[in-house]
């Protein structure tokens, strides 16, 4: 298997690791809220266990998806059929992945990769949202620079833990 579940797993719970810092209101958090129209109260209001639940339930899917865009050998397996089919696949697939099994599979080639995902998939995302609800472009830097930075270090984890 080309990736690692717990590596999935560390790189979903990175977003919390990461959003405790970025929204804290010495970083983002004061202009995050003022930006976004929301008040103190307003958030203290929220379901906890609801925004947090479904906030690791989609960290959790997103870094399901990172194995595809960070790990090159991703695409050998699926020629093959999925893992499934690593049995019954031809010797040419063994010796393929003897050779170049751990070709670019480094933490940093990892966050490169991240990187450029959360560049050209957050952002254009939360941009194209944000022009329609006419949010601030502060707004929108805070969000696709988050996503960007969450993309890099779940890149990073999922491409370089073997």
């Amino acid at each position: 298997m080309p990736f690692n579940f717990l590596a999935i797993l560390v790189a979903a719970l990175s977003s919390f690791v990461v959003g405790f810092v970025w929204y804290n209101p010495k970083v983002f958090g004061t202009i995050w809220m003022k930006e976004s129209g929301l008040t103190q109260e307003q958030c203290e209001k929220g379901n906890m266990l609801k925004i947090f639940g479904l906030t690791f339930v989609y960290s959790l899917m997103l870094a399901f998806l990172m194995p595809t865009l960070v790990i090159h050998q991703m695409g050998t397996l699926g020629m093959i059929g999925g893992p499934d089919f690593i049995a019954t696949a031809k010797p040419s697939y063994s010796a393929f992945l003897a050779d170049y099994g751990d070709a670019f599979r480094t933490f940093k080639h990892g966050a490169l990769h991240g990187f450029m995902s959360g560049i050209f998939l957050a952002l254009p995302i939360i941009s194209i949202n944000g022009l329609f609800e006419q949010k601030s472009w502060k707004y929108m830097a805070i969000q696709a620079g988050y996503w960007t930075v969450i993309m890099t270090i779940m890149g990073a984890i999922i491409c370089g833990w073997k």
